[in-house]
């Protein structure tokens, strides 16, 4: 039995566990319902149609905040770590940024951008371009300066450097950090829903916990991490696609 049977067994278990405990009355319905229950619930959502247009909303943030923090984590990374000058301003930053827990922004962004998809976006990039910025700067100081200094001795340039050593080292640690990204993306939709949205997730969420609603916390919590977890398998065959020696 593979690994991912292994897990799938493990899951199926536990729901049955679950299962087994509500009928017999152990958990109380109104903290912990039956998985059966989050099944109907999960079911309800997509029969009447509800959940699509929260579902886009969240996707849309956390997708474009992925795909804009990487972008920015990349170009900063690279510039702080091959121009002394802008890692003196940035670096700082970064560390500054890093150091506190980036959710704590969620408001401030909501008071620039307004409630709408703008401070979602905005709030999913800074969680994911700290991240990345991180890996790029990391990946480009620790190349072996020794093969630096041979590269410059056959005749390299600047651009054969970052085209030979530089990218192909950056890459590494970028794919290494994609699947947090990912978490790191979705996490900072939802909580930009959660403080204050019309839709989305994290609007459900905030909803679903004002009425005390287990059963739609949890399938919505379901539904989030199912998602999730299938960028993550995407991430890995990305990761496995440009980097094959790692899994030779």
């Amino acid at each position: 039995m593979n690994r991912a049977l292994r897990r799938t067994a493990a899951l199926l278990i536990i729901v049955a566990i679950w299962e087994a405990c509500a009928r017999l009355g152990w958990l109380d319905p109104f903290y912990a319902p039956a998985p059966s229950k989050v099944g109907a619930v999960l079911f309800e959502l997509f029969a009447d149609g509800r959940i699509w247009v929260h579902l886009e909303a969240t996707f849309t943030a956390a997708l474009l905040g992925l795909i804009a923090g990487i972008v920015v984590g990349i170009v900063f990374g690279f510039l702080a770590a091959l121009v002394p000058p802008i890692a003196e301003l940035l670096e700082p930053v970064m560390i500054l940024l890093n150091a506190i827990p980036r959710v704590i922004l969620a408001p401030l962004f909501v008071i620039w951008l307004g409630i709408e998809l703008e401070s979602k976006i905005m709030l999913a990039m800074v969680l994911v371009a700290v991240l990345v910025f991180f890996a790029v700067f990391s990946g480009i100081k620790e190349v072996d300066r020794r093969l630096v200094e041979r590269v410059v001795t056959l005749g390299g340039n600047r651009w054969v450097l970052l085209r030979e050593v530089y990218v192909p080292s950056v890459t590494s640690w970028v794919m290494s950090n994609l699947k947090v990204a990912v978490g790191f993306a979705f996490t900072g939709a939802c909580v930009g829903e959660f403080v204050a949205s019309s839709r989305g997730l994290g609007y459900l969420l905030q909803f679903a916990q004002s009425t005390y609603n287990a059963a739609l916390t949890i399938a919505l919590i379901v539904l989030i991490m199912g998602f999730v977890l299938v960028l993550f398998s995407l991430a890995e065959r990305l990761e496995r696609w440009l980097m094959p020696w790692r899994y030779r």
